[in-house]
């Protein structure tokens, strides 16, 4: 099983510019949802939706040609794909000759669809796949800028003293009466599992269910400011400990990470089957 630790994350890295679908390094969630009392199936859906900036590769006469990509990673898949080989992957395509975008696309599909869903010691899973959607130059004027809906809990004049993750933090107010509300912010950050580098996101809490408490909401979110872990293990606990403290009916917890390497990330995790958020990036990606 691949660790964190044996990852290139921190470590000098050749920049390889040849198709080279090895440099994917995957890592199991399940470790890190075991630490979040998470056995067996987890308790929500959702999925991972990255965004590759820097996509590059030659045509069949040698001509460089880009794109964006919006890359769906399904949360149920035993693996995410780590960061830094996820950029590594996309970097070996620069000076690849490919015969047309389609070509692209199902090489991108495939390479990260075994990445995502490859069982620890085994094959991949046949029926696991991950979405990839190409936007070329033509469709980048069609791309949006727009934060997140939702209530600021930014608003509030609150005193922050706890910087590590602090889920007693949470609480309702059954007084108040079950309530429907959508509720964001864009202090949430951690820091990267392996070099301590941060990462800097914007957060949405949608739920449904006894009104939780805005000032120890935010207090919680605020107190990931010196956790170390990845963007994918960060929302899942964010979502454990709202799902255990606060008990809502119906819960969503998506997070929107600025870009790293030309690649940003952002997980979406659901109490109940509904559509993915669109993939639209913050002012601040």
């Amino acid at each position: 099983m691949n660790t964190p630790e044996q990852s290139r994350l921190g470590k000098a890295s050749a920049y390889v510019d040849q198709y080279d679908p090895s440099l994917l390094f995957p890592i199991a969630r399940a470790g890190k949802r075991l630490e979040i009392g998470i056995v067996g199936s987890p308790p929500f859906l959702g999925a991972d939706m990255w965004t590759a900036f820097e996509l590059s590769w030659l045509n069949s006469r040698g001509k460089p040609q880009v794109a964006l990509a919006h890359i769906t990673v399904p949360s149920e898949s035993p693996n995410i794909i780590e960061s830094k080989s996820f950029k590594l992957y996309l970097n070996s395509f620069n000076n690849t000759r490919l015969s047309d975008v389609d070509e692209l696309k199902r090489r991108l599909r495939a390479d990260l669809g075994e990445a995502a869903w490859r069982v620890p010691g085994g094959d991949s899973v046949p029926s696991g796949s991950v979405g990839v959607n190409i936007l070329l130059p033509g469709q980048f004027d069609r791309e949006p800028v727009h934060e997140l809906d939702g209530l600021s809990l930014d608003r509030l004049d609150i005193e922050c003293t706890r910087y590590t993750p602090a889920p007693d933090l949470l609480h309702t107010l059954p007084e108040e009466g079950p309530v429907s509300e959508v509720l964001t912010s864009n202090l949430l950050k951690s820091n990267c599992l392996v070099t301590g580098q941060p990462d800097w996101g914007s957060v949405q809490i949608s739920y449904s269910g006894a009104q939780i408490d805005h000032a120890g909401l935010l207090q919680y979110l605020v107190s990931f400011r010196k956790h170390n872990e990845f963007h994918e293990q960060c929302v899942e606990r964010i979502y454990m400990d709202l799902w255990r403290r606060c008990q809502p009916v119906k819960l969503g917890v998506y997070a929107r990470y600025t870009r790293r390497g030309g690649l940003d990330i952002n997980p979406f995790r659901t109490s109940h089957p509904q559509a993915l958020p669109p993939n639209v990036r913050t002012a601040r990606q």
